[in-house]
């Protein structure tokens, strides 16, 4: 593994589980400091305790990400404990609301705006700060393949995904010239926690999930992990404003 990311500092939320916490430890095994962000704790300690272990940096700062003190009190951790932020990924995120839109409720519709949209937000509104005042770095926003596309049943989740990558755009437009860069993730399915408990949690959900996807699978955590590690790191410089598909083919239909 390189060290490409030795003494630099990383913030990762949503860090306990499937993607988040494939990138929080794919860093610290690049030489991060890692400052994990989630709401559950006992999760949360383990992982730090885990990356410790392996001779890395790692803080857990229990966060729910739709509360902006908490998001504040992350990103100040970061820096109180490390001295500065270099990179950020804004992974948090979940489909809350199921059901065509008749059906959804404003208080579903809310829900899933304040989870996957308001949350990035109040990300953004902290992180472009710290990472300005550390000289620059890098921001990360997971709007997943729905950030780009359409499905039914779950509209709020689809215009909050689609709200993060025009967030995205404009808050890379305007940090460019202060040396802060932010993109988009833009992820197919994954195998992760969340997959095997909803639409892979029968083998005929996966196998018809997997079939969306022209290379006939999912991706493993790991697989995000590594384009998330390089669009967050300094070998990835010339890249802001985007909205990056590791999808399998996915988007391309």
């Amino acid at each position: 593994m390189s060290t490409r990311f030795a003494e630099q500092v990383a913030v990762v939320t949503g860090a306990t589980s499937g993607i988040g916490k494939a990138v929080a430890l794919r860093l610290a095994a690049e030489g991060a400091a890692v400052v994990l962000g989630a709401r559950g704790k006992e999760a949360g300690d383990r992982i730090a305790e885990q990356i410790r272990a392996a001779g890395g940096r790692a803080l857990f700062v229990p966060t729910d990400v739709t509360v902006e003190a908490d998001v504040a009190r992350l990103t100040e951790a970061a820096v109180s404990e490390y001295g500065r932020l270099d990179a950020a990924f804004n992974n948090a995120g979940a489909v809350r609301s199921f059901g065509p839109v008749a059906e959804i409720d404003a208080a579903g519709w809310r829900a899933d705006l304040e989870l996957n949209l308001t949350a990035v937000f109040y990300g953004l509104r902290h992180q472009v700060p710290a990472l300005i005042a550390s000289g620059g770095g890098a921001i990360l926003n997971n709007a997943s393949n729905l950030g780009v596309v359409g499905m039914g049943s779950v509209a709020p989740y689809v215009a909050a995904k689609h709200g993060v990558v025009g967030l995205t755009k404009a808050v890379a437009l305007e940090s460019a010239e202060r040396g802060v860069r932010v993109n988009a993730l833009v992820s197919g399915a994954v195998d992760t926690p969340a997959f095997r408990d909803s639409m892979g949690a029968t083998p005929e959900g996966a196998a018809a999930i997997a079939a969306l996807h022209p290379l006939g699978r999912i991706a493993a955590p790991d697989e995000i992990a590594s384009f998330c590690a390089y669009l967050l790191s300094r070998e990835a410089s010339f890249v802001t404003g985007a909205a990056l598909a590791i999808d399998g083919g996915f988007t391309a239909r």
